[in-house]
């Protein structure tokens, strides 16, 4: 079977194309790669990108780039950076939802972007192929 390397790319679909970048360049440091009327793409890590799409923009063009709702995306931070993200994020005035902690010694800070978006940054200990070991 042909290998998966990992995640490429996960994108999010908002209202406002520049507040959301103003949102995850301020919040995570994220630099943008791309943007456009429709798209901004932004590097996370090395080979790692989060596409914000404008809602609707895509309708008129010849591409499957639309949707809508809130949706889930989750961030891996450093086995002992909770704290550090639930400082990051009272400085900014962002309620954190829920913290969780999971089975596997994990923990989780939830909370959410302009558009409602649910955004979790986990640490080690969350799934058995992203664990303490």
């Amino acid at each position: 079977m042909p290998e998966v390397n990992g995640i490429l790319e996960t994108a999010l679909y908002v209202d406002d194309l520049h507040r959301s970048k103003a949102f995850y360049q301020s919040l995570f440091g994220f630099t943008p790669v791309l943007e456009a009327d429709r798209i901004i793409a932004l590097a996370v890590k090395e080979g790692q990108v989060l596409l914000l799409f404008k809602k609707r923009a895509s309708l008129s063009l010849n591409t499957p780039h639309d949707g809508d709702g809130r949706l889930h995306v989750a961030f891996s931070i450093g086995l002992n950076e909770s704290e550090k993200w639930r400082n990051r994020l009272h400085e900014f005035g962002i309620p954190i939802e829920s913290d969780q902690t999971w089975d596997l010694g994990g923990q989780s800070l939830f909370f959410r972007d302009p558009d409602g978006h649910l955004v979790e940054v986990g640490t080690p200990g969350i799934w058995e192929n992203y664990s303490l070991k």
